[in-house]
């Protein structure tokens, strides 16, 4: 693609975005906010119009002369689809193309059952979720590191048959509409970011959970790095960790102290049996001592490694998801470690707080990849 028409796609994006927050329903506001000329906003809405991504409304209120047309997504336009494939369960959502979750469902699988027989329940699944409206993409969601050049999951810890399928031309292929495909923390931290700021501003979003994975958004997009692994704070090695193996072969990652399966395994070496992650939590809500202390101090861990982040990419927002973002002594830990390891400019604006999209977040930011790559011809 040229500069040229890189350029006018991401301005589209960014219309549909101001026009589906409804930020700018117009094309004088519109041009008032993307600092264009109005000739060229006209230009990129009516491109917009004749794809079927945005509609004119009524009039608006006049500002002096003639009434401005509204703007709007076009809600007849069709839907998007979205999926997040997890280790024992997946998730469907269908979506407006303003990126608004419409409904969702959840239902079972099992990972390690390979990507054939995976990706045969998610197209059923998807089938009947699409019957009644026209989709215009898919947004999918895996639990590894992926190759968005080829949809498919690159070295990916937990994954048995996975690397090198390549899951978007898979489901494109079956279901016959543009899939795209990117890792569930990169997508968690879309979600999250454009919920909140819209196409501009930078953020981190941590997924604390079982595992530990973040995403990096600049401008309102993914910043994925070199090889796709932008944000992979999870195997920073820890000093007080440095004899603990790692599921990446190396010994003393963030995850195996931080994580809610490394507090699971050290609860269990001092001999409390825990089921899961939300057992751990359980026994911390309920003022276990143990629980706490080892809750408390993976929040430590996580800040200690977080603060290096954000003291050298100085984001507006840190944003916690997962289910470790709902324990309070957790978030604090975080939060108090980030504020006293960084530099005070860094801080001085700095947002620390746990996601306001919850589980959906995920959905979310598939949705709004999948509206992001939508064709849009080049005027």
């Amino acid at each position: 693609m040229s500069t040229d028409n890189i350029a006018r796609s991401a301005e589209a994006r960014r219309i549909i975005d101001l026009v589906g927050r409804g930020v700018a329903t117009s094309r004088s506001e519109l041009a008032a906010a993307l600092g264009l000329a109005p000739s060229t906003v006209g230009l990129r809405v009516q491109t917009l119009l004749d794809v079927g991504l945005l509609r004119e409304g009524g009039a608006g209120a006049s500002r002096g002369g003639r009434r401005p047309r509204v703007l709007r997504v076009d809600d007849a336009g069709g839907e998007v689809l979205t999926v997040e494939v997890g280790g024992a369960h997946a998730r469907i959502g269908r979506h407006s193309l303003t990126g608004s979750l419409l409904a969702a469902q959840s239902f079972p699988i099992q990972l390690s059952d390979g990507p054939r027989t995976v990706l045969d329940v998610v197209i059923e699944h998807l089938r009947a979720a699409g019957a009644d409206r026209p989709v215009r993409a898919i947004g999918v969601s895996l639990p590894g590191p992926v190759d968005t050049s080829t949809g498919s999951v690159d070295q990916p810890s937990r994954m048995p048959g996975w690397p090198g399928f390549r899951v978007g031309e898979h489901l494109s292929a079956a279901l016959g509409v543009p899939t795209f495909v990117d890792n569930d923390a990169n997508l968690a931290a879309l979600g999250e970011h454009r919920a909140r700021f819209g196409s501009t501003r930078h953020s981190i979003t941590v997924k604390a959970g079982t595992a530990i994975g973040s995403g990096i958004v600049v401008d309102g997009r993914i910043h994925r790095g070199a090889t796709a692994a932008a944000g992979d704070i999870s195997h920073t090695r820890i000093d007080s960790a440095s004899a603990v193996p790692c599921s990446c072969g190396n010994v003393g990652c963030l995850e195996t102290v931080a994580s809610g399966a490394g507090l699971v395994r050290q609860l269990r070496e001092r001999g409390i049996e825990v089921a899961d992650t939300e057992d751990v939590l359980q026994r911390a809500r309920d003022a276990d001592p143990a629980a706490t202390s080892l809750v408390r101090m993976a929040g430590t861990h996580l800040g200690q490694v977080l603060s290096g982040v954000v003291n050298f990419f100085n984001p507006h927002a840190v944003f916690l998801t997962g289910s470790l973002s709902a324990s309070e002594p957790f978030l604090a830990a975080v939060r108090s470690r980030v504020y006293e390891a960084c530099h005070p400019l860094v801080t001085q604006t700095l947002t620390i707080e746990a996601a306001q999209t919850g589980p959906d977040a995920i959905l979310l930011g598939a949705a709004r990849l999948a509206i992001d790559e939508l064709p849009v011809a080049a005027s």
